[in-house]
């Protein structure tokens, strides 16, 4: 298949990597210096599991050069803010048979985008991954745990399911886990429900992934807001298979222990954050399915106060 890359921060640069090193044919989406460093020196992904792993030669470009073949795949993978470049890209490069696959941080994106890119199939996903940049052309993963989910909502055209189940074999002969999933509501929230409570507990406690795996107010704060999302999900009719707040922990106990989190990093130098999108979302789904969200309403405010929102 023919995938593009719509965002090669992180979480793009890895999984497109990945799919790159077994063979595919694969275009990174990127900009600014990491976008020239890719061209002129290739992509450095630096894993705690395999090494160093130099790509040097793959197709990158900005999103307004991009003029090859219409893809199979397109995997956006670009923080919330940035979901509306997203939404252009793909009017202009997908047709009726590319599977759009957002994996962002933020629960619900695939809908966002399907209402405004009528005729083209907008899948929902998400992905587990620990990346970041750490050089212009330089990904650090320093933990294995890449693992791909998507899957069409209820009721939508499935037209293209047999590619997406195909997508599946190509992702897990690539080394990544690949699920095309008939659930994708409850395994985006399922996986929403640890990514929202790590940020907003670790940005709120400014903590570290060590804070979090001892008693204390990190850890305790963590619990309580897995809890909220649980509570939120049964509203929804949304029934996890495990127990959330156990894999959660055990999820967070794994970690290396300085890790933080992108919304962290974000805030700290002042950049636009996904603050609204992992922690207001919560509070607002809350309002809308009539579930109380205290911890959530607590962060939200304190935000707000601090002109994080």
């Amino acid at each position: 298949m023919k995938f593009v890359i719509f965002g090669s921060g992180g979480t793009g640069a890895v999984l497109g990597a990945y799919l790159s090193l077994c063979g595919e044919d694969v275009t990174f989406i990127a900009r600014g210096e990491h976008l020239e460093a890719i061209k002129e020196k290739g992509l450095l992904l630096k894993t705690g599991h395999r090494g160093d792993i130099l790509l040097p030669k793959v197709k990158a470009c900005a999103a307004n050069e991009y003029a090859e073949a219409t893809p199979d795949v397109i995997f956006v993978c670009v923080k919330y803010y940035s979901l509306d470049d997203a939404i252009s890209f793909v009017r202009r490069a997908a047709d009726k048979n590319t599977l759009v696959i957002p994996i962002l941080n933020v629960y619900g994106t695939g809908e966002i985008m399907q209402e405004k890119l009528p005729g083209l199939f907008c899948l929902d996903g998400c992905i587990y991954v620990l990346a970041s940049i750490v050089a212009p052309g330089v990904i650090a993963e320093p933990q294995p745990i890449l693992r791909v989910f998507y899957g069409f909502r209820p009721g939508e055209d499935r037209s293209l399911e047999k590619k997406a189940a195909e997508l599946e074999t190509i992702l897990k002969k690539a080394g990544i886990g690949g699920h095309f999933t008939d659930n994708i509501r409850r395994d985006a929230l399922q996986k929403f429900a640890f990514i929202s409570p790590m940020g907003a507990a670790a940005l709120y406690t400014d903590s570290v992934s060590h804070d979090f795996q001892k008693e204390g107010e990190p850890r305790r704060l963590f619990v309580g807001l897995v809890k909220e999302i649980i509570a939120v999900g049964a509203a929804m009719g949304i029934v996890f298979e495990r127990d959330l707040v156990e894999t959660g922990l055990k999820m967070l106990d794994g970690f290396k222990p300085d890790i933080t989190t992108s919304l962290q990093r974000d805030v700290l130098k002042g950049r636009p954050s996904e603050f609204d999108g992992l922690v207001g979302s919560v509070a607002r789904l809350g309002q809308k399915y009539g579930v109380p969200t205290p911890l959530y309403d607590k962060i939200c405010q304190w935000g707000r106060e601090r002109g994080v929102i």
